[in-house]
């Protein structure tokens, strides 16, 4: 018998715990101080409400109708080839996720563990973050830990494992954030961070600024990974689909907006006003942020509650990722779920080992000029997620049909937004991934400098 959430609590906040992650901590405010503050938050917000929910109610409502996981879900209309590569394309994508965001996971938890015995001024210099991420023992002894913590809960199943693990994360998770940000907040200096963040200004509009929210909301609201399609196969018929995706929508940007509260203003107080000190990319968490709670007098305190706040995010993103893949080879394979979660495990760590290893002990492999980890993250967040959300576009529009899904969101409630859906995913949901598909390319080829 295939499992279930309890009810649409359960479901909200796990769907939560997997869209608040890594991404919405540290890639948002680095984005958005990168991309014009204000009118950046403004151009996510508006794409969130309209591209973002046409997507999160399609994956949603297919997994429901065809309670099955990716590959299941497109086959359900079709044995054709089409039909298994779009597929296996969604559900192939958070396998390849899991193992390299369980390097970062780890990284989270050795911070923390230094934060609570007090290495604050140790972890702000310069170069202790490359000193440690070039150390393969250590990397990879963390790297393990946090992976088997996943594994656990994998192996407790949905109701006892994902959804329990949820509940307790996400509640606390928000609590925390609100704390930080309140102290970022009253630091000297970080008002300026505030408005800058806070309210748009039209000067600092560019294209780039619609291509980088776009692509952040696929990450931010784990869209094309498969995730949406196994939780809504576990969906009970009576939860309200569309009432639940407002409420995913409203958490999501809470948390992100939470965090960049807590990151900017900490970031500005500490920089005296640089916006650019922010543009730090991945290396904000580990080297920026540090150096800020090195400069308070509440700093071993305020890390310490950052990086717990950072590993519950990172947990429940990484437990939903791995969880698309349990499902995925339980309907494929007719594995028993111990036996899906076992083999997910292994993935994990295979993959997951070569990431942590690629900045010291596997240096020398270089893929497309980028290390190991950074290969997996592009490939799976630039190339396959995009091919993936078209993939579920042309399903729907060609193959299911928009009054199919408008049907099922419709045995447990309205469709109030149902019109803006329809013409979103007839027309504008398309335009946009390509577009997204196509600037990421260009990217990484320095056709474009993002």
């Amino acid at each position: 018998m295939r499992s279930t959430f309890s009810g649409k609590v359960g479901y909200v906040l796990a769907v939560a715990g997997s869209a608040v992650g890594l991404g919405n901590i540290w890639r948002f405010p680095y984005l958005a101080a990168k991309y014009g503050g204000g009118i950046f938050l403004l151009v996510y917000l508006i794409l969130m409400l309209t591209f973002g929910y046409a997507l999160i109610v399609s994956e949603t409502a297919l997994g429901r109708m065809t309670k099955r996981s990716p590959v299941g879900a497109f086959q359900a209309f079709g044995k054709k080839l089409p039909f298994k590569i779009g597929g296996w394309i969604n559900a192939v994508i958070p396998m390849l996720i899991v193992p390299y965001y369980s390097v970062i996971g780890g990284w989270v938890v050795k911070y923390l563990f230094e934060y609570l015995r007090g290495s604050t001024a140790v972890l702000a210099e310069d170069t202790y973050f490359t000193d440690f991420i070039t150390d393969g023992f250590q990397t990879e002894i963390w790297f393990l830990l946090f992976s088997l913590a996943v594994v656990f809960v994998l192996f407790a199943g949905v109701k006892q494992g994902v959804e329990r693990v949820s509940k307790v994360m996400m509640p606390v998770l928000v609590i925390l954030a609100i704390f930080v940000a309140g102290y970022s907040m009253t630091r000297k200096g970080a008002w300026e961070g505030v408005k800058y963040f806070l309210i748009p200004n039209l000067e600092n509009f560019s294209w780039m600024t619609v291509v980088a929210a776009m692509g952040q909301m696929f990450y931010s609201l784990s869209i094309a990974m498969g995730i949406l399609y196994t939780y809504g196969s576990y969906l009970q018929k009576d939860v309200d689909i569309e009432k639940s995706t407002t409420q995913v929508e409203v958490f999501d940007t809470a948390i992100a907006m939470l965090a960049g509260l807590m990151i900017i203003p900490a970031v500005f107080a500490f920089s005296g006003g640089d916006p650019d000190t922010l543009k730090a990319g991945p290396s904000l968490m580990f080297i920026t942020i540090p150096k800020v709670f090195a400069s308070m007098g509440f700093g071993t305190g305020a890390g310490i509650m950052f990086f717990l706040l950072i590993l519950l995010a990172a947990l429940t993103s990484a437990i939903s990722l791995a969880e698309s893949g349990v499902s995925t080879f339980e309907d494929q394979f007719g594995w028993s779920r111990h036996k899906a979660a076992a083999f997910m495990g292994i993935v994990i760590i295979l993959l997951g080992s070569a990431s942590a290893l690629g900045f010291g002990v596997l240096d020398f492999v270089s893929l497309l000029g980028m290390s190991i980890l950074d290969f997996f993250d592009f490939m799976t967040n630039s190339v396959m997620m995009p091919i993936a959300a078209l993939a579920t576009c042309l399903l729907i529009v060609r193959v299911v049909g928009l009054s199919k899904i408008a049907q099922e969101v419709e045995q447990s409630s309205g469709f109030k937004r149902k019109k803006m859906y329809f013409f979103f995913m007839k027309y504008l949901a398309p335009v946009c991934i390509v577009i997204i598909l196509l600037s990421s390319i260009a990217n990484v080829l320095g056709w474009i400098s993002m």
